[in-house]
């Protein structure tokens, strides 16, 4: 049996009395003082997640921008250095082998996270087509990344001396105490935040710094338990689940993340395809009527018999009720009612647009 890699905060989060759960080939903190607490810190206040199983993955060499950009779904081409883009690398049929992140440093310098465990893969496939001059490089070990998401994230980034108020989705690479810092204006949480990438020999000391800094605002350390259930809310998908190699980005209706005008990608034809035909099924929200919490695989039906399936389900703290992510057939439209089978009780629910809670993210 393989043993499950460790971030280089592991004793940190065991010293803060973490519950620790495997995520991708990962152990990782789930919780320290409850799921729901570290989530309402997250929307209230400010928490600070450890994502360092994220993987991490360089391309540089003459034309790697234009390389990574005839691979993967959305244009590279909209944005320029100094800022960073949500993506899709699918396969031919059209599934999704992973969505990550790009960070365009320059035109010969991206810099990729992928999902945890779909980053050998991402990078095999990248590796295997890259042209001449173009060198793949899989870092997945070389670095850790800190979330800080909610209203104070600012104040403690700032704090520690590294650079606040710049645009969502744009980055910068700043110094501390000697070591680059890439600190970008992302998250998975809907919250305004930020993501730092920084060396592992450094990262200890960075995230000390995060809480010494954000104390006087209550900052919690946050697990990965109450990162899922924030996404959530905000109806973001999570690969394996709401997205996957069998659920397109046409399906998941993601299709703002792929670049449509683009001459080619990888899965371009089946794509432009089913965009065409419309697809069969569509990842839509549900919000219970009742008390009825959601959970993956449940089945979703009406009067005429199933209609799909939830993908992501969970108790909403903020709502205080259950919401879910489920891929529905395409008839189903927002404002239907529908029922969930959970445990045998057939639950009420409503089908609605994610998000399920109005938040900060792209505030200036």
């Amino acid at each position: 049996m393989t043993s499950l890699k460790k971030s280089p905060l592991h004793e940190r989060h065991v010293a803060l009395g973490a519950k620790f759960a495997e995520f991708g080939g990962w152990e990782m903190p789930l919780e320290y003082g409850g799921v729901v607490a570290e989530h309402t810190a997250v929307r209230t206040s400010v928490g600070v997640f450890d994502v360092s199983h994220l993987g991490k993955a360089t391309v540089k060499g003459p034309g790697a921008a234009a390389y990574v950009n005839s691979c993967l779904t959305n244009d590279l081409g909209k944005i320029g250095p100094g800022q960073a883009q949500y993506t899709l690398c699918c396969a031919e049929d059209g599934g999704v082998v992973d969505d990550l992140i790009a960070y365009l440093h320059a035109d010969d310098d991206v810099f990729l996270i992928p999902n945890a465990a779909n980053t050998a893969e991402v990078v095999r496939r990248l590796a295997e087509q890259a042209p001449d001059g173009v060198v793949v490089t899989n870092t997945h070990d070389d670095y850790a990344i800190l979330a800080v998401q909610g209203t104070h994230s600012d104040d403690v980034v700032a704090a520690i001396g590294l650079p606040t108020g710049h645009d969502y989705m744009a980055f910068a690479v700043a110094d501390f105490s000697g070591t680059p810092v890439v600190v970008c204006r992302t998250g998975y949480t809907g919250e305004r935040g930020y993501e730092l990438v920084v060396p592992n020999d450094a990262a200890v000391a960075v995230f000390d710094a995060l809480l010494v800094a954000g104390e006087q605002y209550g900052i919690v350390p946050a697990g990965l338990g109450a990162r899922d259930t924030l996404r959530t809310e905000m109806g973001y998908p999570l690969h394996g689940q709401d997205i996957s190699p069998e659920i397109t980005p046409v399906q998941a209706r993601s299709g703002w993340a792929v670049g449509w005008k683009k001459e080619h990608f990888w899965g371009d034809a089946a794509l432009r395809a089913e965009k065409e035909a419309g697809p069969k099924r569509v990842l839509r929200g549900l919000r219970a009527v009742g008390r009825g919490i959601p959970r993956p695989h449940m089945t979703v039906g009406g009067a005429e018999g199933a209609l799909g399936e939830v993908t992501s389900g969970t108790f909403s703290p903020t709502l205080k009720k259950g919401i879910a992510l489920a891929l529905l057939d395409a008839g189903v439209k927002e404002g239907d009612q529908v029922t969930v089978d959970i445990r045998g009780r057939q639950e009420a629910f409503e089908v609605v647009k994610p998000p399920f809670v109005t938040v900060n993210v792209r505030q200036d």
